[in-house]
């Protein structure tokens, strides 16, 4: 744009710039396609990589950061429960800190040098606040690395201590107090087990086969034993019995005379006769007998 002064000098050059926001719609107009495509691009990485970078740390749980540019594991810092952002080229690592559960079978020798086989129930959990550091140093794979091998060495230790007759036998609960008061050598610095559980305990075929062999004549042996106790007991029973008849025939023999038992045949042959009854009456030769009578219901 020229502007005439009125002088002799060279007329004065002004420039005009557009507004502002003038300029940016008519960018953005030229280049929209590329800000939409830019845009579809960014929201299709959010949607694919949102399950990664968006974690959710359930109940019981506990997280740990790998930072790949700013150190490696975060061992001073859990991530409780909740949402959590973890960046895409950063890895995050999910522990539950509930008490858990693995049954578990094992080889030991007892004091005898026997080979028995236990079957274990183990109950152990993290200690949450060393997690960092037990993903660190030993990862998510700590039950077969150091639950496992810390109480098969412990239980190898204190089944050595007991013979079998200790373990298969009436001490087996002596056994599982042991066990259970040498829990705090078993646990670790990042793990801590709960309960060790001595579900069962199986002999070799020969000790079993002994065993079996030995408590059914123990059974034989208490049997026989009670049916001697019992035919002993009859026999005092007997005995007494006996002895009551004799003192009452005794008793009795003393008052029985030849009038009375007479007396007494009469009455129960007064009771036969008046009986309906068809019957047959037998007299005897001396003045002393009493009829006989026979007969049968109609």
């Amino acid at each position: 744009m020229i502007v005439d002064t009125g002088s002799t000098s060279k007329p004065e050059v002004v420039s005009v710039r557009p507004p502002v926001g003038r300029v940016v719609r008519a960018r953005l107009r030229r280049h929209a396609n590329a800000l939409l495509v830019v845009l579809g691009v960014l929201l299709f990485l959010v949607v694919y990589f949102a399950p990664t970078i968006f974690v959710t740390v359930q109940s019981g749980e506990v997280g740990v950061m790998y930072r790949r540019f700013l150190g490696g594991t975060e061992t001073d810092r859990v991530y409780g429960e909740g949402l959590t952002f973890v960046p895409p080229w950063d890895k995050f690592f999910i522990y539950s800190i509930r008490v858990q559960e693995v049954k578990h079978e094992m080889q030991v020798l007892t004091q005898e040098g026997l080979s028995v086989k236990l079957d274990l129930s183990i109950r152990y959990h993290p200690e949450p606040e060393m997690v960092g550091m037990l993903h660190q140093r030993v990862g998510p794979d700590y039950k077969d690395r150091v639950v496992i091998p810390e109480v098969e060495s412990a239980m190898r230790t204190i089944m050595g201590r007991f013979t079998m007759r200790d373990v298969y036998g009436s001490e087996r609960g002596l056994v599982q107090k042991v066990i259970n008061e040498s829990l705090e050598h078993v646990s670790q610095d990042f793990v801590k087990v709960d309960e060790i559980v001595l579900r069962d305990v199986e002999l070799p075929a020969k000790v079993q086969d002994a065993i079996e062999q030995k408590m059914t004549e123990k059974e034989l042996a208490e049997a026989y034993e009670y049916k001697l106790d019992r035919e002993t007991q009859e026999a005092k029973r007997k005995q007494i019995e006996a002895q009551g008849i004799k003192q009452y025939n005794e008793t009795v023999q003393s008052s029985l005379t030849p009038s009375l038992l007479r007396w007494e045949g009469i009455e129960a042959t007064k009771e036969l006769a008046q009986s309906p009854n068809a019957k047959m009456v037998f007299m005897g030769n001396r003045a002393n007998d009493l009829p006989v009578i026979l007969g049968g219901e109609k």
